[in-house]
């Protein structure tokens, strides 16, 4: 797609916004605005204001601001003042604020990272890419080459006439840190508006908490499949930023072998030891910076670099399963997160085995335009008397609109509006179309495991200016239960349903 921007190294989806969250002040009011494809992923932004009209305000200050950004340091957009600058004579140009900016950063974090962190970095990563097309690694010779052009200088920057002078030819990304540049600045345009007591805002991950606010956060386990499945870290966080990078769900495969799409730009080859980084920093850029850094880097060269930034706290999970923390992390977290542990066998005969779980797939509709905003969804169990058994997800906009999915409305609002945990926890995760992947374990709103027998599952779609669409499926858990596939409708494409034993 054309709008789409900044595809970063940031884990989409790896850090999700629970709605567990502390006001403000009395007076505030949570106001919340979600869409897709903005900077190349889905966004979540929560206003505390007294009103929507102020909420209002703020959201257009924050995506005019974004807008902005994307004009200036986008490298897929050509009309970008960046890619203008990429194409421009090799000689000095007078550039905006904002991009001397951003470029100065990079010279900075190259030397700070030594030279895990660069914009040449694109040229190993497109080399990667352009081998895996023809199912082949690159050459030793190809690798040298490509990391022999990432060591130039590609730059000059003057300070004292803001002009930067473009050296060679090599192709350059902003990715590292750009989008956590965008969202920093788009906080702040936000929290400048009358009467705006604070702001969050998550972009495919990346989270900028300001203001009088502190936001539960949780880190999702880097090895889970599941977009439900238990986080392997909860924190709470007020006036900063957090980052993550991971490179287990994006990467290329190059004849035969699983390549991360994050490199190494010292060494040419793709970067394997950490699967996943989480960065908490009072600045956004820092946050990005590091969180894309600490998966090139090992872990106590990660440890160094961060002491160079004050403040940033990080935890890393290493290819083999190990976690590293910082010594501060322990501090950020709300509780510690228990892992479910192993059950032979089930608690009794009539109930749910619980080394058992219902898979559920769901593919929602890509709808490629920009700024769309994501369909509400709702996903749930009722039992053979149509009675509420298991809020499995909720991801929603606003919540005077969630009356737009009558029947979840009818079964759940009371409960959700009287502040039960169960149903809340869920809630406000950013959501753009694609494909997801749900469990429920057995287990009823209390966390109980629940007789077997006949269940209903239940999905309803509703997105603005889109439809509104209501699926079933009548299961009976007392008899073997094979793998069903749902009809899809104008919002969801497919629901693939299989009943599993859990995975290791």
């Amino acid at each position: 797609m054309k709008n789409i921007i900044f595809i970063s190294c940031s884990l989409f989806l790896f850090l999700i916004c629970s709605s567990l969250i502390v006001p403000a002040r009395k007076a505030s009011n949570v106001y919340v605005s979600d869409f897709e494809n903005v900077l190349g992923t889905s966004l979540e932004l929560k206003v505390f204001a007294s009103s929507q009209q102020q909420a209002d305000v703020a959201e257009k200050a924050a995506m005019g601001k974004i807008v902005q950004m994307n004009k200036i340091l986008s490298g897929y957009d050509a009309s970008s003042e960046f890619s203008k600058w990429l194409k421009s004579e090799k000689k000095a140009i007078k550039i905006s604020p904002e991009l001397f900016e951003v470029l100065s950063l990079f010279d900075k974090w190259r030397v700070q990272s030594s030279g895990a962190l660069d914009a040449s970095a694109e040229v190993v990563g497109k080399l990667w890419k352009d081998a895996a097309k023809q199912n082949r690694n690159p050459t030793e010779q190809e690798i040298a080459d490509a990391v022999a052009i990432v060591k130039k200088t590609h730059w000059v920057l003057n300070k004292a006439n803001s002009t930067a002078l473009r050296l060679d030819d090599a192709p350059l990304m902003l990715n590292s840190f750009a989008k956590s540049y965008v969202i920093n600045k788009a906080c702040d345009a936000a929290l400048a508006q009358a009467g705006i007591a604070a702001v969050v805002m998550n972009i495919g991950g990346d989270i900028v908490v300001r203001g009088a606010h502190t936001e539960q956060i949780q880190v999702s386990d880097p090895k889970a499949d599941a977009e439900n499945d238990a986080p392997i870290s909860k924190l709470i966080i007020n006036n900063k930023a957090v980052a993550t990078s991971g490179n287990y769900r994006r990467g290329e495969l190059v004849n035969g072998q699983w390549r991360s799409h994050i490199v190494d730009p010292r060494s040419g080859m793709p970067a394997d030891k950490v699967i996943s980084a989480t960065v908490v920093a009072d600045n956004a850029t820092d946050a990005g910076a590091l969180a894309t850094a600490f998966n090139v880097l090992t872990p106590d060269e990660s440890k160094a670099l961060a002491t160079t930034v004050p403040h940033a706290e990080f935890m890393l999970i290493t290819s083999d399963g190990k976690r590293v923390e910082s010594e501060g992390w322990k501090a950020l977290e709300m509780l510690a997160v228990m892992q479910p542990e192993k059950v032979k066998t089930p608690v009794a005969d009539n109930l749910w085995d619980p080394n058992y779980e219902l898979v559920i797939k769901l593919e929602l509709r890509e709808i490629e335009e920009f700024r769309v905003h994501s369909p509400y969804v709702a996903v749930w169990v009722i039992d053979k008397d149509k009675k509420p058994v298991r809020n499995i997800a909720l991801w929603y906009r606003k919540p005077k609109y969630l009356h737009d999915m009558d029947t979840w409305y009818d079964t759940y609002y009371s409960r959700l509006a009287n502040g039960d945990p169960n149903i809340s926890s869920t809630t406000s995760a950013t959501r753009p179309a694609g494909k997801y992947t749900l469990k429920w374990d057995g287990k009823n709103d209390k966390g109980e495991l629940v007789k077997l027998g006949n269940y209903t599952l239940m999905i309803e779609v509703a997105r603005e200016h889109g439809t509104h669409q209501l699926m079933s499926q009548d299961i009976n858990f007392s008899k073997p239960v094979k793998p069903m596939t749902l009809r899809g409708n104008p919002e969801v494409t497919a629901v693939g349903l299989d009943f599993v034993k859990k995975s290791n």
